[in-house]
């Protein structure tokens, strides 16, 4: 499956969520390819950052041609997630058209959810070209125990895009495993961090399925 995560608002978590996705099905024995089309290479600079083996390799296309490249890139993997750019261009239209499913990361705050107009948009245009692509929205850096956490879910209905069950709570285990250009899978697999991940692969799994 080709997984695309992007939102045209910077400052969601698209990296830190692209990572451990591809961690996370590395992790069950998948053979993953993490894609970092954002040309800021956030995906490249974690994996500089790891002393040890990568758990996938990580490469750079930051090109609107990657729905014609990405293929051959591809053939030899299982999974494909791929880290977008933080606007809408035609590198974003270039990775909806290579996707089986886009994966929108939102924070819980009302511009976050007004800004998810603009990538709604170009979903649905895209869809035109490709009847494959299934798109999903999933809450990222969720403060526990808010009101607004419970009402996003509520404000993203407007859109008529499916919001997963699953939520990523805002911990610093993430950004302390960034330092290492390792994910929280290895770095505290018994934490609550490692459980949401693993819970949102398992529902991306059967979403795209």
């Amino acid at each position: 499956m080709i997984i695309a995560v992007l939102n045209q608002k910077g400052g969601v978590g698209k990296t830190t969520l692209a990572v451990h996705i591809a961690a996370g099905l590395a992790l069950q024995g998948h053979k993953v390819l993490l894609v970092d089309a954002d040309p800021q290479g956030s995906a490249r600079d974690w994996a500089a950052a790891r002393t040890g083996e990568l758990l996938f390799p990580v490469v750079g296309l930051d090109r609107p041609t990657l729905h014609r490249d990405l293929p051959q890139l591809a053939k030899d993997y299982e999974h494909v997630v791929i880290d977008d750019p933080p606007r809408v261009t035609d590198l974003t239209r270039s990775a909806m058209l290579a996707a089986e499913l886009v994966v929108i990361p939102v924070q819980p705050s009302p511009y976050d959810v007004w800004a998810c107009a603009d990538v709604v948009a170009i979903i649905k245009e895209a869809s035109v070209f490709t009847e494959k692509m299934k798109s999903v929205f999933v809450i990222n850096r969720k403060i526990a125990n808010t009101a607004i956490g419970r009402d996003v879910v509520e404000a993203l209905a407007t859109y008529e895009l499916p919001v997963l069950k699953t939520t990523i709570a805002q911990r610093i285990a993430f950004a302390e495993a960034a330092t290492s250009g390792s994910t929280v899978l290895e770095t505290e697999p018994q934490s609550l961090a490692a459980r949401e991940i693993e819970s949102l692969v398992r529902e991306i799994m059967e979403v795209g399925a």
